[in-house]
């Protein structure tokens, strides 16, 4: 019933293959689709088809959504920064994170971390507790070379200050555009950005993405793909 990006095709499937209806025939994940077009035609008893009807349709329903604020933000962004990434974040619906993060991939998005084990972020909470950036960054590093370390930062001199302990990835969290430009001239007049991601996050939506996008970060994070995404409408017509 909407124009948007079709994800769930695969997850859908898999429900109705459960209950013994086939389908028959099905658009790729990822689509482009106008109002009006068919996603997939399935065959199978009615019986069968009605008990799998509403979870095959909330699932498609609610990952489209995603994928199309995704796929919206990815092109804005991408007009002014080309190579820029809009990733996910652990905002997420208890229960779907699986299929809410695959639905941000689907639509050309990164992940982002999927569970805490992914990678090390430091948080505000965690520097209130170590004492300070340095010691949060000094402490985390004793973990497996393995994992890249990635802090938070609300300030130029919380952004220098990270850089200099050699994090793999600074964070802008709830920094306006003009201060991120800020912190990241400074950072290479220290020589200190080349070898560093960057990343800004806190309260990056459609009307505000290619602000932040042209700041020049490689990263944009937003809680809003997932958790402000309205479900794409959706039926099921049953033909006898």
């Amino acid at each position: 019933k909407q124009r948007g990006i079709i994800a769930g095709v695969e997850v859908a499937r898999i429900v109705f293959e459960l209950l013994d209806v086939d389908v028959v025939e099905s658009i790729a994940d990822g689509s482009a689709v106008s109002a009006g077009q068919a996603v997939m035609a399935v065959e199978g008893k009615a019986k069968d088809i009605l008990m799998a009807e509403r979870t095959a349709l909330n699932i498609l329903a609610r990952m489209s959504g995603i994928a199309t604020v995704t796929r919206e933000m990815l092109e804005k962004a991408r007009k002014v920064n080309p190579s820029i990434r809009i990733a996910a974040t652990r905002k997420t619906t208890p229960g779907f994170r699986l299929f809410e993060k695959l639905a941000v991939a689907i639509a050309g998005g990164d992940t982002h971390r999927y569970c805490l084990g992914d990678a090390v972020l430091i948080k505000n909470n965690h520097i209130a507790v170590a004492g300070s950036v340095s010691k949060a960054i000094r402490l985390a590093k004793s973990v497996s070379f393995t994992k890249k370390v990635e802090v938070e930062v609300r300030s130029v001199d919380e952004a220098i200050e990270a850089a200099k302990e050699g994090v793999d990835i600074i964070m802008f969290d709830n920094m306006k555009p003009d201060e991120i430009v800020i912190a990241i001239k400074k950072l290479e007049e220290l020589g200190l950005r080349e070898k560093i991601t960057l990343e800004a996050s806190g309260g990056i939506k459609p009307d505000n993405v290619e602000e932040y996008a042209a700041t020049g970060v490689d990263v944009l994070s937003s809680g809003y793909i997932i958790h402000s995404a309205k479900p794409l409408d959706m039926s099921l017509y049953l033909v006898t």
